[in-house]
């Protein structure tokens, strides 16, 4: 049996993907509180408003910290996930070819939804 390597890891090791895990965390749950606060505050929102705030400069830098923290708390998690429980002990000999399929699938929906996600962000 196998010992499922950290290639396709995010991080170095276990201990800098649970602290880039925690800290995008932190950030996805910062941005969505703000999201939060400002239709909370804007009861009778329009779209000039809603606009007007995704123009601005530094909600542009935030939400695409927000966004790229988002893709590498998923990658992290569906690595975990998959590393964790598609293995040939629990699955057979064809886990390996599962686990790069899945992983080269979420891999490539990550890719795309950054790209979408900043050039929207950006208008590009």
């Amino acid at each position: 049996m196998g010992r499922v390597t950290s290639i396709a890891s995010l991080g170095r090791n276990g201990v800098h993907d649970w602290v880039v895990q925690r800290i995008s965390a932190l950030v996805i749950t910062a941005y969505f509180l703000f999201l939060l606060y400002f239709v909370a505050s804007n009861p009778d929102m329009t779209y000039e408003q809603w606009h007007g705030l995704f123009s601005n400069f530094a909600m542009q830098v935030f939400s695409t910290i927000a966004l790229l923290m988002l893709m590498a708390h998923v990658w992290i998690g569906v690595w975990g996930v998959l590393t964790d429980y598609v293995t040939p002990r629990l699955m057979g000999p064809k886990a390996d070819f599962i686990r790069y399929v899945f992983q080269f699938a979420v891999l490539a929906t990550v890719a795309v939804v950054t790209l979408i996600g900043l050039g929207i962000f950006w208008s590009l």
